[in-house]
């Protein structure tokens, strides 16, 4: 079992993600811990990127903003090494290819093992080329977490059988950002995968309610949350942590 893994080993697991460096890392850090404090089982962290193509205006505006304030990898790996002195839940960076070829990848990969990162998610990253990133990450015990999508159809299987550390299930076409209905037919693409890997699968994408948590969370391991806490970041600030903090304890509570 990887490490990441053990985020799903205690029943549904709540997945939360956040955008490195907006408004600052010192609140991205506070966020983190509140979140884990409050029951979050794995954070992805989105390391900036000047054309994240997966993501709505929400995410777009948390990339720009952290951009805006200079924010760098070096300093996003900063922080998680400074988080590691007291989080010790399975960390996950998602970004963009170009992040990762632009630093260097092989230098990449070997900073996410020193500072004790899990996986990462590389949203614009064709299954078939993987093999470009796939023999660093293993070689450096970081997991590379593939993507399945509502369009994915003949390919799931293919994808569920190579998988590594945990499968991210898209729940709906188009970008990232909550949603008042989802309406793709997730059990048939749960129940593929299942057929082909025993790694967990998390549903993310358009969830933001408990309500809607729990729907997810029926055919999946585990709900995966973005927008919804990066818009407590944008409403709120500095003071977002304590805000985050509830709204995953009330996630969390939901899943249980």
């Amino acid at each position: 079992m990887s490490r990441m893994q053990l985020a799903f080993a205690n029943g549904k697991a709540f997945i939360a993600f956040l955008t490195c460096g907006d408004p600052d890392l010192e609140t991205t850090a506070a966020a983190v811990r509140a979140a884990v404090e409050n029951g979050a089982d794995l954070i992805e962290l989105g390391i900036p990127f000047s054309d994240p193509t997966a993501e709505g205006p929400v995410i777009q505006g948390a990339n720009l903003r952290a951009l805006s304030g200079g924010m760098t990898t070096d300093r996003v790996f900063a922080m998680v090494r400074e988080l590691r002195r007291d989080v010790s839940i399975p960390l996950v960076f998602m970004t963009y290819a170009n992040v990762v070829f632009s630093y260097g990848a092989a230098r990449f990969m070997a900073a996410c093992q020193e500072i004790g990162i899990d996986g990462l998610i590389l949203p614009d990253l064709p299954f078939e080329e993987k093999d470009e990133f796939l023999p660093l990450c293993r070689q450096h015990g970081v997991d590379l977490i593939s993507l399945v999508a509502p369009t994915s159809e003949n390919r799931i299987a293919m994808i569920a059988e190579e998988a590594e550390g945990s499968l991210y299930i898209v729940s709906s076409l188009g970008v990232t950002g909550t949603r008042s209905e989802i309406r793709t037919d997730l059990a048939s693409i749960v129940a593929v995968a299942r057929q082909h890997t025993n790694i967990p699968c998390a549903i993310g994408f358009g969830i933001s309610t408990p309500e809607q948590a729990v729907r997810m969370a029926a055919l999946a391991d585990g709900v995966i949350v973005g927008s919804a806490i990066v818009k407590l970041l944008e409403r709120y600030g500095k003071d977002a942590p304590a805000y985050i903090g509830a709204y995953v304890r009330e996630m969390k509570d939901a899943l249980r």
